[in-house]
């Protein structure tokens, strides 16, 4: 026979499955049954951000739908590396090298990579929190977010709404602005929707985001993501976790030349020679995540990515040799014996 507390208690979805919770409770009597730290999680409520400032106030009612997110594992001398910096939407940073925090076999392996990849930005997941198994390791336990910038995406999203509502949760759980996004077209490929990624970017920079956008390697779709605000263009080398490294040099020189906003090529990068030409055709950096986290030895495999990025780079602002039809001699011919 069910008592009459357990008649009361109230029936909420909780990150989409069906949970009881005492009547009277708030998000924060929640998260403390859960002994989840308010300070780690974003909450949706009904599709609406609940800000954790409020978090004690909010009480939960009869049919009430939650979301709770988390972030998860989606040289040159100091002096040199300083004058070479870049910057992104108002933000500088003196690696080039952007590195995912997914497909590693746990987050020490992940965190070992990063560090010796010397990345100053990491992409990051939003995704559910495991209500069931509190004993799951979080990210931020091993890559201090004080310390690397976290950059959250929208991987998985293949609809505009989608992304924008991830990433709205993004910002309430890390309170960060600067954001990737991707909206993908179908699961075969990853290849993104340009039509569903530029009203994503439109909908986002006027909410106030720093969105760098991962787009297909078109000069024209490109500067329409710049004029839309886009902080950074983030073309793809070629398809998410492909490795088959830069496809089109020859399109992705074209947006380069034509973009006001820093460039980087996101996506298709398999060994360090790809990462130093997407550098040497003069882009302001390379996100990479599968080259790095399928190696066989990914911690030798970061460091290989970061030398190439910055020989890349080195070599880009030194100004390749000249192309000849035929051969120079090093050596002068005069003279000789």
């Amino acid at each position: 026979m069910m008592t009459t507390e357990t008649m009361t208690d109230l029936t909420i979805t909780l990150n989409g499955e069906p949970r009881r919770v005492a009547p009277g409770s708030s998000i924060a009597d929640l998260l403390a049954s859960l002994d989840l730290p308010a300070a780690k999680v974003a909450v949706e409520r009904n599709l609406a951000i609940v800000p954790r400032s409020t978090f004690a106030e909010v009480q939960l009612a009869e049919g009430d739908a939650l979301e709770i997110v988390h972030f998860v594992g989606g040289g040159q001398d100091d002096d040199a590396k300083e004058a070479d910096s870049w910057e992104v939407a108002g933000r500088r940073f003196t690696s080039r090298l952007i590195v995912g925090t997914g497909k590693y076999k746990d987050y020490a392996q992940n965190a070992a990579a990063v560090e010796a990849s010397g990345a100053e930005i990491v992409t990051v997941a939003v995704r559910r929190v495991n209500v069931t198994d509190r004993s799951q390791p979080m990210l931020t336990d091993f890559l201090d977010p004080k310390r690397y910038t976290y950059l959250p995406n929208t991987a998985g999203c293949f609809t505009a709404e989608d992304a924008i509502r991830t990433l709205r949760l993004a910002r309430e759980a890390g309170g960060w602005n600067l954001v990737k996004l991707e909206v993908l077209g179908e699961a075969r490929t990853l290849y993104p929707d340009m039509a569903e990624t530029q009203r994503a970017t439109e909908i986002l920079v006027k909410e106030g985001f720093d969105v760098m956008v991962y787009c297909a390697d078109d000069p024209i779709a490109a500067k329409k993501l710049e004029d839309l605000g886009a902080a950074a263009i983030m073309p793809l080398g070629s398809l998410i976790g492909s490795g088959l490294g830069i496809q089109n040099p020859v399109t992705l020189r074209l947006i380069i030349e034509n973009a006001k906003v820093p460039v980087l090529v996101d996506a298709g990068v398999g060994t360090a020679s790809d990462a130093a030409v997407a550098m040497e055709l003069g882009c302001d950096g390379v996100l990479m995540n599968t080259a790095i986290a399928e190696a066989k030895d990914p911690i030798l495999m970061a460091r290989a990515m970061k030398l190439a990025v910055e020989a890349g780079r080195l070599a880009y602002r030194a100004g390749r040799m000249g192309k000849r039809r035929y051969a120079d001699p090093s050596s002068p011919l005069a003279g000789l014996i």
